[in-house]
């Protein structure tokens, strides 16, 4: 996509957030290497199109690319730990101005080339990070050109805060691409430059002299090249199917611990994301929840905020953050991901898994939601017979409103759309059909065979 202004916008339904400056982390590999040996690729949809996922998550892909001072270990679920550390490094966290020393460990993928020369790319990683550990997630791709992109930071991230403040890192640019927020973009598509492959680069950190360390199940990409566009063609209903999905109003939450994005008015991300992980069965156990006022209801949902909260950002509508915590609970997948159409939510609601997207509208552009915004999650859990979206919407003035139902042609263009008009007619980007998808780690096989068929497994 090609715009004028970053496509990432404030991703909340009244307020947009600002980000500050911050240091980069030192690392123990360079900044560029030299062209990356190729191995055998990640996963991906079997049919090229606009849309390319890549993921790592076996044994045999943990012992693959390049690795120092990790170790795969094996069983039901493979993951990526700390063996012998490399080293140790210092990390001065900019929003805390605490300094300390952590001993680090690599992995570094193998080239995956994508299907779809892309304009953008978003990772995602599903993980455990122990007190007294956190991770780094970073990316290099290669221009069409034949050239690659510096390293780029895409999230320094802990399931909690006590050892680190959980960031993205701003100012990221090479004059050809720049990552905004938690997306690598390039800075001018109509150019004809695309990112053609990329390696993601995990660093594991843990407090010296331990035996702590991450874990971490899953990591891959989203690169897409979504052609600009105000309006996308309208897609054939094929469904009528309602999940029964937990109801949660962000604004029960105003005013509420203001230090994360401002408070509840702010927080239809990390609502969305709750009432899917408590669709699945899972919830934060009594002891997370302590520290949440008693008087506050739904108090899993300011959990929420807290543990999806980007101090770069300044809120909580970081999508890999979100899938993220998602991931965290146990036994389960989260990724961040675009899809084409309604048909593929369709193919998603069939089999039992409810879909969180992201879009952007002015008011009188979806009959009934009453509200325009710059950037909202809510959660598609179903289709009427007439093939309207049926939709969580956060965004409601209570728990018991939070179920919508929205016109489909109004809801799939503002979802699917990268061009849209804003209040004072000025061009403004949309997100293109950006979701985030929370499934069991071990689906059933009926949602084995529909992520399969989007490329997500």
């Amino acid at each position: 996509m090609t715009s004028s202004t970053p496509r990432r916008t404030v991703l909340t339904a009244a307020l947009a957030a600002a980000a500050g400056a911050a240091t980069a982390t030192p690392t123990p590999a360079t900044a560029a290497a030299s062209r990356p040996r190729t191995a055998a690729p990640a996963r991906h949809a079997p049919e090229p199109g606009l849309v390319d996922n890549s993921v790592w998550t076996t044994y045999t892909d943990w012992r693959s690319g390049e690795a120092a001072g990790v170790r795969a270990v094996a069983g039901r679920r493979p993951a990526l730990v700390i063996g012998v550390p490399a080293g140790r490094t210092e990390y001065a966290d900019p929003h805390t101005g605490k300094r300390a020393t952590w001993e680090y460990a690599t992995w570094t993928s193998p080239v995956h080339a994508s299907t779809v020369p892309a304009t953008e790319v978003i990772a995602s990683w599903n993980a455990g990070t122990p007190a007294g550990t956190w991770l780094q997630i970073e990316l290099t791709a290669g221009y069409s050109d034949g050239s690659w992109t510096p390293w780029y930071v895409l999230g320094r991230w802990a399931s909690g805060d006590g050892d680190i403040r959980r960031t993205s890192v701003d100012d990221q640019t090479d004059g050809r691409s720049t990552v905004w927020t938690d997306t690598l973009a390039v800075d001018d598509a109509a150019s004809g430059l695309r990112l053609l492959a990329y390696r993601l680069r995990l660093t594991l950190y843990r407090r010296p002299g331990t035996t702590l360390t991450p874990a971490v199940w899953r990591v891959g990409a989203m690169a897409s090249d979504v052609p600009d566009r105000f309006t996308v063609p309208a897609s054939t209903p094929g469904l009528a199917r309602e999940l029964v999905v937990p109801r949660y109003s962000q604004n029960t939450h105003v005013g509420q611990y203001p230090e994360y994005d401002n408070g509840g008015e702010a927080w239809c991300s990390p609502t969305s994301s709750q009432m899917i992980i408590e669709y699945w069965e899972r919830r934060p156990t009594p002891e997370q929840l302590s520290w949440v006022n008693p008087d506050y209801a739904d108090p899993q949902v300011c959990h929420a905020a807290r543990n999806t909260y980007d101090h770069q950002y300044e809120g909580c509508g970081n999508w890999p953050f979100n899938a993220a915590y998602c991931a965290g609970y146990d036994e389960m997948t989260a990724v961040v991901t675009r899809l084409r159409t309604l048909t593929d939510v369709e193919t998603l609601i069939a089999a039992g898994i409810p879909v969180i997207t992201s879009q952007s509208f002015r008011k009188e552009e979806l009959t009934g939601a009453g509200y325009g915004t710059s950037g909202h999650l809510m959660t598609v859990i179903g289709f009427t017979a007439d093939g309207h979206v049926v939709a969580n919407d956060p965004a409601s003035p209570s728990n018991e409103a939070v179920r919508r139902v929205y016109d489909r042609r109004e809801w799939e263009n503002i979802w699917l759309r990268t061009k849209r008009y804003d209040a004072n007619g000025k061009v403004r980007s949309g997100t293109g059909g950006v979701c985030y998808l929370f499934w069991p780690a071990e689906p059933a096989p009926s949602q084995q065979r529909a992520l399969r068929s989007l490329g997500l497994v």
